[in-house]
């Protein structure tokens, strides 16, 4: 991969280079992340020697990741555990505080709609967190949710 290749170009080979059925979970659910917010960023994040690097969708900070494993796409939100969930999509690390995932195995399907929602409360979460931080920041003082 050459050094200049954008985050997006590194996603997009990812799903290529993957060519089963998780190349085409990744990219499905990539669709459906730009369809929830036009405005996400791609990132590639944590690239080093003994790994690849992982696509991250972000806005206001880090949405989600998007990661691939043998067994299972796993889509980590990075506050999933703040989140309603009424559709009950969340299904891995649900112990955590903090983070929350969607692991998708072969051939399961998605609540497209419930996801899109979801992943537009997340965003609206890291805006909040935006806001709230710039208020603490200007104020001095502690600003409630």
């Amino acid at each position: 991969m050459a050094l200049t290749s954008s985050p997006s170009d590194k996603i997009t080979k990812r799903i290529h280079d993957l060519a089963d059925w998780r190349g085409e979970t990744l990219a499905h659910m990539r669709k459906l992340i730009h369809e929830a917010d036009p405005n996400i960023i791609e990132e590639w994040k944590w690239e080093k020697p003994t790994s690849s690097g992982v696509p991250v969708f972000s806005h206001d900070g880090i949405v989600c990741t998007g990661e691939t494993h043998k067994q299972v796409v796993k889509l980590t939100f990075a506050r999933g555990a703040s989140l309603k969930d009424p559709k009950k999509l969340f299904n891995a690390s649900l112990e955590g505080n903090v983070r929350r995932a969607i692991d998708i195995r072969e051939g399961e399907k998605i609540n497209e709609t419930g996801f899109r929602t979801l992943f537009q409360e997340a965003v609206a979460a890291n805006t909040a967190a935006i806001a709230i931080r710039a208020a603490r920041k200007k104020t001095g003082r502690p600003v409630n949710a």
